[in-house]
């Protein structure tokens, strides 16, 4: 079974998902749109550019929601609207509310959906999962998230400006959210006893975070966050989780490491771009599965919204 699919929003994420819908034999990718002309021109080569979403929608099995958060919920309805199943950005929406508006609308619809944390999908962090699951590290003592952005939006974000905004960017949803979801998955719910965040023009300005930090619980595990944004210096993403028996963490994104002694050992030989490509396609290979009704590890709404009730706490503290 081949499924006919479309995307909506063609900017830096949008775009690699027409490269990765076009590689997998799981997905025709006959349609997109984006508000933007010139984002639709770069890709008039490798997909038919419709004149309008809801055209994206009638043509297709299943649509890629891939446009900024404040546009997610009337697209989802949408999509609800025209029978299209759903596979939608994080985070959900721009406010809590219009986002449990959407978990409950999908619920009801019946129709297959999700939402893309494609990290999860990620071979470290599937192997991460694999060795708590089976005990390998030992009894959790701790699991530390590091982060720092020597300039938020990234370069390669730059034409999404909308990310530097306080109101639906930051680098809190758009990256710490990943951590919550995998942390989630491997540990359980997980919540925030404590948090400050800093803000570049003061608590009444317009721009994102600029420092984070926060301490979380999971599974009676402690969770600490340190994040900044801005400085000199190389971007660092580090989630280290400590155990009694050894220790492992995800560096630079898709890295894994584990203890041996008293140094890290990598434990992939593959390069980071080969890594983040193996992402990609595990993510389709699950959505691939969610379609066809069989058991996957897509987030659910539920889940993303459970993500975003923590992300928009952390925000408010």
């Amino acid at each position: 079974m081949v499924h006919r699919v479309g995307i909506i929003g063609l900017g830096t994420v949008g775009s690699r998902f027409v490269e990765q819908f076009n590689k997998h034999s799981a997905f025709d990718l006959i349609a997109a749109w984006d508000a933007n002309p010139e984002a639709c021109s770069l890709h008039k080569d490798s997909v038919r550019i419709c004149s309008d979403a809801d055209e994206v929608i009638a043509a297709s099995d299943l649509v890629y929601i891939a446009v900024p958060p404040k546009h997610h919920h009337d697209y989802v309805l949408n999509c609800i609207a025209g029978d299209t199943a759903i596979f939608c950005e994080k985070p959900l929406g721009i406010d809590l509310v219009s986002s449990r508006e959407l978990v409950n609308a999908v619920k009801q619809s019946g129709l297959p959906s999700g939402v893309n944390f494609v990290f999860s999908a990620a071979p470290g962090a599937r192997e991460l999962q694999r060795k708590v699951a089976t005990g390998e590290l030992g009894t959790l003592t701790r699991v530390d998230l590091r982060l720092h952005f020597s300039s938020w939006p990234r370069v390669w974000h730059e034409k999404a400006q909308w990310l530097r905004l306080r109101d639906q960017g930051g680098w809190i949803r758009e990256v710490v959210s990943h951590f919550i979801f995998l942390v989630s998955r491997l540990l359980g719910p997980i919540h925030m006893e404590s948090g400050d965040v800093y803000f570049e023009d003061g608590l009444d300005g317009i721009l994102c975070e600029q420092i984070g930090l926060a301490r979380f619980t999971s599974s009676s595990v402690p969770v600490t966050l340190a994040g900044t944004s801005h400085g000199a210096g190389p971007d660092v993403v580090d989630l280290t989780i400590q155990g009694t028996n050894t220790s492992a963490r995800i560096w630079d994104w898709y890295q894994l490491q584990q203890v041996d002694g008293v140094r890290w050992v990598d434990l992939f030989e593959s390069e980071r771009e080969v890594l983040g490509g193996e992402a990609y396609t595990a993510q389709l290979d699950q959505l691939d599965r969610m379609m066809k009704g069989q058991n996957h590890t897509i987030a659910t709404f539920a889940e993303a919204l459970s993500v975003q009730e923590c992300v928009e706490e952390l925000l408010a503290s």
